[in-house]
């Protein structure tokens, strides 16, 4: 029986000739081509899961550095700039810088000055605990992105009333009350006054004591706060704009407009987390690409296994060779047949593992609620990787292929 593949030969192939005797030798090897194919597989479908999970992780950081607040802004008074005007009084700041940069500064959604009060209540049982006590507005709930577990946070209305009414952390509620329901309608002193407890917050995000908020933070209305301190101000300024690309230039232009108000000496600091998200960002986008790189291993590994089965490939075939040349066929079409066998083995192992690698984060968004970042560059990256691991690892073969001798090839047994 004539060799199938040689019925497709002649003195001068086409590609597509080409291709068809590339199918007819994997019709004939089907176990050693589906085998050598499915380390290609693996590869690709690595490459393709390893990125998703780098991309996962990216997105879960930043997500926890926006639930502090991606869209804030905070000024604060540091101090009077230099040893020289030490004795200067300090020039802090105070709600009125706080209107004139709502007036002056646009893009900003909300606005909330913070007073600061260090006291200690007392919390039945003949005990004694102390608390930072947050002079705060509404809008503070917005800009920090605080949770509500129980209860109302408190309106304008209890500001421009003047209501004595007070939100704990829920670890405070629970610590006092025994859980967090039980503390709505309590009633607490705060410098000897009675607060209703009307609503337990959280932070979106742990932050461990390194934020404003501790887990014995208590926050009354701002109006009220500054008739214990007797003064207009404030520790520090929250802002937030409607768009988190805006928070740079609000930024600068807040900075601006409270130097204009105050002493030239004086030194104000106005921070948000936008530096924090580069930061986290650019890291998040670098262990990406190492992740990929180790992946890309598993493709070099393939691209091995793929040169070992055409070596041979190309010994098992040897007399075929010898044919072919025997009638006419070139060196370079020798060559480009096994390079293209090789080719196809890896396009065909990196087109199924892509599929694959694709499939299952689709599947989890498809049946779950989350929302796991699907990466097309990986896909095409997956893909491309394989044509170059099939070109590198195949050219070896190819050119042995080549240089077989016509004469000695069909003497070959």
């Amino acid at each position: 029986m004539q060799n199938p593949i040689l019925e497709n030969c002649g003195s001068r192939m086409l590609f597509s000739e080409v291709c068809r005797v590339a199918m007819d030798s994997f019709q004939l090897n089907k176990v050693r081509f589906a085998l050598t194919a499915v380390g290609m597989v693996i590869g690709t479908m690595s490459l393709i899961l390893v990125t998703t999970i780098a991309l996962t992780g990216k997105q879960y950081v930043l997500s926890l550095i926006q639930g502090i607040g991606a869209n804030m802004i905070i000024a604060e008074y540091s101090g009077g700039g230099n040893s020289a005007v030490s004795a200067v009084p300090q020039d802090y700041l105070t709600v009125d810088d706080m209107r004139a940069v709502q007036e002056q500064v646009p893009g900003l959604r909300a606005a909330s000055p913070m007073m600061e009060l260090q006291e200690r209540i007392p919390v039945g049982g003949g005990k004694e605990r102390d608390v930072q006590v947050l002079g705060v507005s509404p809008d503070y709930r917005w800009i920090r992105n605080l949770a509500l577990p129980a209860g109302r946070f408190f309106d304008s209305e209890d500001t421009a009333s003047r209501n004595k009414v007070a939100c704990v952390t829920d670890k405070f509620a629970e610590r006092t009350y025994g859980s967090q329901d039980a503390a709505i309608g309590q009633t607490l002193k705060i410098t000897g006054l009675p607060f209703t407890v009307i609503c337990t917050f959280r932070e979106q995000v742990e932050t461990f004591g390194q934020s404003e908020v501790s887990d014995d933070t208590i926050l009354i209305p701002y109006t009220v706060a500054r008739y214990f301190t007797g003064t207009d101000f404030t520790k520090q300024l929250f802002f937030s704009t409607s768009d988190s690309s805006d928070v740079p230039r609000a930024s600068h232009a807040i900075g601006e407009v409270i130097k204009s108000r105050h002493r030239p000496e004086s030194v104000y600091k106005v921070q948000n987390l936008t530096q924090l998200l580069d930061v986290a960002a650019k890291t998040a986008n670098a262990l990406t690409l190492v992740l990929m790189l180790v992946a890309m291993v598993t493709l070099v590994v393939s691209g091995v296994g793929i040169m070992n089965i055409m070596l041979a490939n190309v010994s098992a075939r040897i007399r075929e060779i010898g044919i072919r040349k025997a009638i006419g066929a070139t060196r370079r079409e020798i060559r480009t047949q096994f390079l293209t066998e090789a080719v196809f083995i890896a396009l065909v192992g990196g087109f199924v593992g892509t599929v694959i690698g694709l499939a299952l984060p689709f599947s989890v968004r498809f049946f779950t609620s989350f929302r796991i970042p699907i990466s097309g560059l990986s896909a095409v990256i997956a893909i491309a990787v394989s044509s170059l691991v099939g070109v590198l690892f195949g050219t070896v073969p190819a050119t042995r292929a080549a240089q077989l001798d016509p004469i000695e090839s069909l003497r070959y047994e």
